[in-house]
C-alpha cells in the first residue's frame, strides 16, 4: 500500500516553495500555474516568493475511452504536443486527436474568459518564468506548456511540481532550464496517489485564488 507524502496541494506548494527560494523578491519573477490544480500550489509559491500569479492554460488529450491517459496536449496559442509513444502503440487516428484538439482548444477559450475576464496575459519576454502544477505524470501538459511559452521570449523558465515521475521530469529537462521535482517514486502510478486529500479543484477556486494572489502589486502587463 502507497502512503501519501503530501497532505494535500497547500501543503505541497508550501514545500516546494522552499526549493524556490533563490527567486524570492526577484522583480523579473512570475508564477504561472496549470488550471486548474495546479493553481493551489501556484498561490503558495508565488506568496512564498513574493511573486505575482497568473495561470498558463493547458488541456490534456484523453485517449478516447480511457481519458486518464493522455495522448497529447493542447495550450494557448495554438501549440499542440503528442505523447508519439502512446499514439503509436494503441494506434489513434489523426481524425481522432484532431477532434480531441478541437474540444479541448474550445474549452481553453471558455477557461481563459473564466479565469482572467477581460484581463490580458502577462508579459513573460525576459522574465523569469516559474510553471507550476501538482505533479507531473506523463508530462505532456507540460511539455506543451513549456514549448508554447518559449517563443515568447522568457529569460528564464523554470518547471517544478511536487510529485513526478522519474522519467518524466528527466524528460522535461530537455525544454527547460530548470526542472525541480520534490518527489520522484518509482513505481509512479499516478499523481494522486501521494496526496492525501486530492480532491478537485473548481473553477470558483481559481478565481479565488487568482484574485487574492498578489502579496506584491502587478508588473505592468
Amino acid at each position: 500500500m502507497l502512503a501519501p507524502v503530501f497532505l494535500n496541494r497547500e501543503q505541497a506548494g508550501r514545500a516546494l516553495a522552499v526549493e524556490l527560494s533563490a527567486y524570492a523578491d526577484r522583480h523579473d519573477t512570475i508564477v504561472l500555474a496549470l488550471p486548474r490544480g495546479g493553481v493551489p500550489i501556484g498561490y503558495e509559491v508565488a506568496r512564498a516568493l513574493r511573486a505575482p500569479l497568473d495561470v498558463f492554460l493547458v488541456r490534456k488529450l484523453g485517449v478516447p475511452g480511457h481519458e486518464e491517459l493522455a495522448m497529447g496536449a493542447v495550450a494557448t496559442g495554438g501549440v499542440l504536443v503528442l505523447n508519439h509513444e502512446v499514439v503509436r502503440r494503441l494506434r489513434i487516428p489523426e481524425s481522432v486527436i484532431g477532434t480531441a484538439a478541437e474540444r479541448e482548444s474550445e474549452e481553453l477559450g471558455r477557461r481563459d474568459r473564466s479565469y482572467r475576464g477581460a484581463r490580458p496575459p502577462p508579459n513573460v519576454t525576459g522574465r523569469t518564468v516559474i510553471l507550476v502544477d501538482d505533479g507531473f505524470a506523463t508530462g505532456s501538459t507540460m511539455l506543451a506548456a513549456v514549448r508554447a511559452l518559449r517563443p515568447q521570449g522568457p529569460g528564464r523558465l523554470v518547471v517544478g511540481a511536487p510529485v513526478a515521475a522519474p522519467d518524466t521530469c528527466e524528460l522535461l529537462r530537455a525544454d527547460a532550464d530548470e526542472v525541480i521535482c520534490l518527489v520522484t517514486p518509482d513505481p509512479f502510478q499516478a499523481v494522486g496517489l501521494w496526496y492525501e486529500d486530492f480532491s478537485q479543484t473548481t473553477d470558483e477556486e481559481v478565481r479565488q485564488l487568482l484574485s487574492g494572489s498578489d502579496p506584491v502589486p502587478r508588473f505592468p502587463r
